[in-house]
């Protein structure tokens, strides 16, 4: 199973693809980048003390069920470029969503 290790993407086929940031997004047409600003929801850390502790950012203020929907429409979209692939394989652009852009 894939997994982030120091700023890499760590396969389970042994392949790491080197990142900038530590995340990974997917666009509505099904293109994979990099996700570089977590402005959305994220943990930060305050220094309002002696000890830096983690806090939640959350500036849009998203309830729970606004951030459950984000997770379902990810998901979506997750589900639908492994779809693609089984269907047209890694070298057919009609993987892509052109029409959801």
């Amino acid at each position: 199973m894939a997994e982030f290790k120091r700023r890499k993407l760590v396969l389970s086929s042994g392949k790491q693809v080197k990142l900038f940031g530590n995340s990974m997004a997917i666009s509505p047409n099904l293109e994979i980048g990099e996700g570089y600003t977590p402005n959305i929801f994220s943990s930060i850390e305050a220094e309002e003390s002696e000890k830096p502790t983690p806090t939640v950012s959350n500036p849009q203020k998203l309830t729970l069920e606004d951030l459950q929907e984000l997770a379902d429409y990810n998901i979506r979209l997750w589900m639908g470029l492994k779809e693609n692939i089984r269907k047209y394989g890694v070298n057919n652009s009609k993987i892509f969503n052109g029409d959801n852009c």
